[in-house]
């Protein structure tokens, strides 16, 4: 199983923006480092839902500020690994809309909430075939700089 590294404090501003954009869903790109199924985050870009229908059920991320993000990440050294959004008194969980829009090889952050509190948070990968998705581990109990170790503690955790 894979699993997503993040801090608590990156959880913080994922919560933060999805509370501040209810009931609408938010978005933003998780930029650090992934190998051998492990996925560090050491930076979130919390961006503009670029929607231009619903945004209650929906959220978009222009070509143009993934373009940025990817630019933003190598200049640091890092990579995109995974977007984010919020599911407005929804479950934790991809929607079919998700699926169709998701890449394999990426993490997908979703942050439930409910009556603007966060409810939790779960991440997800879309499978190489494409037809659904394979929950990851997340893990904020390890510092991103020890991530890729030898010792690793495992926890799942929903947020």
């Amino acid at each position: 199983m894979n699993r997503l590294v993040i801090s608590a404090r990156h959880l913080q501003t994922l919560g933060r923006h999805a509370m501040m954009s209810y009931p609408e869903e938010c978005c933003g790109v998780l930029i650090g480092k992934s190998s051998e199924g492990i996925t560090v985050v050491e930076r979130v870009l919390s961006v503009g839902n670029e929607q231009s229908g619903d945004r209650r059920s929906r959220f978009l991320i222009s070509p143009e500020t993934v373009l940025a993000a990817h630019k933003e990440a190598t200049a640091l050294g890092l990579s995109v690994v995974g977007y984010y959004h919020s599911h407005p008194d929804g479950p934790a969980r991809p929607s079919e809309a998700d699926r169709e829009s998701a890449w394999p090889g990426m993490s997908y952050l979703i942050v439930s909430v409910v009556k603007r509190a966060v409810a939790e948070a779960r991440s997800w990968r879309l499978a190489a075939d494409r037809q659904g998705f394979e929950e990851e581990i997340v893990d904020r109990g390890m510092s991103a700089a020890s991530s890729f170790g030898p010792a690793m503690g495992v926890h799942k955790e929903a947020v």
